[in-house]
């Protein structure tokens, strides 16, 4: 992804808008996790619930802590240790000021530290995390290419990021950070 097309997208991202992009398995959209009517178009986009919650993906440790509780748990913290960056996405203890809109309304958040080269560069050219949510319609298979993100979206999508999928053959695997559980293989 060039330089231009990150700021591009970091710009619209800022502004409230969806922007498609490559990750390790699938397309995500992503949007400013802060931005309430951000958050809906995914959502609507999707055909998703709220009380489904969202993944926030990010750069580094430093862009997802100000949504999560204090990490505690020595063995927790070795465990992200060995997987982030990576392509495995963890639940836990959610701080107390995320909104409801990314928990689904209960006391964790999906987070993911990403190896991801071309994700990875837009949370960093947007400042922090993103949602990262596969691009597809709820309980749909989500989109492996640019052409299938915007056969599915059409132009309700601000900016589609072209780009390489990971090593994955789907989303990345989610693991529960209180019982280290496989939640999605």
């Amino acid at each position: 992804m060039s330089p231009f097309k990150l700021r591009l997208a970091a710009r619209l991202l800022r502004a409230g808008g969806v922007v498609a992009y490559p990750t390790e398995g699938v397309y995500g959209l992503g949007c400013d996790p802060l931005d309430g009517r951000a958050v809906e178009t995914v959502l609507r986009l999707k055909g998703r619930s709220r009380r489904k919650g969202l993944i926030l993906i990010a750069a580094d440790f430093e862009q997802v802590a100000p949504f999560l509780a204090p990490l505690r748990d020595p063995q927790l913290k070795k465990r992200l240790a060995l997987d982030w960056p990576g392509a495995v996405t963890w639940v836990l203890p959610a701080g107390w000021a995320v909104p409801a809109w990314l928990t689904g309304g209960r006391d964790t958040l999906a987070v993911r530290v990403t190896a991801h080269a071309g994700a990875a560069a837009l949370c960093r050219a947007f400042g922090r995390a993103l949602v990262s949510t596969s691009a597809n319609r709820s309980g749909g298979v989500p989109a492996r290419d640019a052409f299938a993100v915007r056969r599915l979206f059409g132009e309700a999508v601000d900016m589609i990021l072209h780009g390489a999928l990971g090593g994955l053959a789907g989303p990345t695997p989610i693991r529960d950070g209180t019982s280290g559980g496989l939640l999605r293989s």
